[in-house]
């Protein structure tokens, strides 16, 4: 019998090995976030569970670093506020979440990623809607068949997967990907790097 491991590691090779087909999507994406910064505008990221961690993650390599030294990048991770949170929460709704944050810190020329494994969450299809009505770009970082958001998403990068713990490991692959992009076209590292 094989080992759990072995079968997940075939399963993300295999997954892997697919995702190839999601080079210009990603690329449009990093072109869209590259823009945003460009034009002193700022990135902001919100998702649930394991996504949330990604949103905190990505935003962590921006406004820190990636590879190399260099200047701090303007980054959000809207799921990191635990009073605002549970406020907008106890006081709204969970739904309301991220949209009430969106409504109050995005502005026109920001871009928004919402990051979710089933294209489904209430919460950040509200948050890519109020992004939306803001003028701000939307990009969903999805999987299975991107869900609802892919459909209110301005650009979507949809891993071509069922299962959620596939679907995450390529979000943050995807993840580096973009920061790697992002620094480079802003001239902030080598290009072969």
């Amino acid at each position: 019998m094989r080992s759990l491991f072995s079968r997940n590691l075939d399963d993300h090779i295999s997954l892997c090995q697919s995702m190839t087909a999601l080079s210009d999507d990603i690329y449009i994406a990093g072109e869209q976030i590259v823009q945003s910064l460009k034009d002193n505008g700022k990135l902001l990221l919100c998702g649930n569970g394991g996504s949330a961690a990604d949103c905190q993650h990505i935003a962590a390599e921006l406004t820190g670093r990636f590879i190399h030294d260099r200047r701090p990048l303007a980054a959000i991770s809207l799921t990191t506020d635990s009073s605002a949170l549970t406020c907008i929460a106890n006081d709204y709704s969970y739904d309301e979440v991220f949209s009430r944050q969106v409504s109050a810190l995005a502005r026109s020329g920001d871009c928004f990623v919402g990051i979710s494994t089933s294209g489904n969450s209430k919460n950040v299809i509200k948050a890519v809607t109020e992004a939306k009505n803001m003028g701000v770009k939307t990009i969903g970082l999805l999987g299975r068949d991107g869900g609802e958001l892919a459909s209110i998403c301005d650009f979507t990068i949809i891993v071509p997967s069922k299962v959620t713990a596939r679907i995450q490991e390529m979000h943050i692959l995807i993840g580096h990907t973009l920061c790697g992009l992002i620094e480079q076209s802003l001239g902030l590292v080598p290009i072969d790097e």
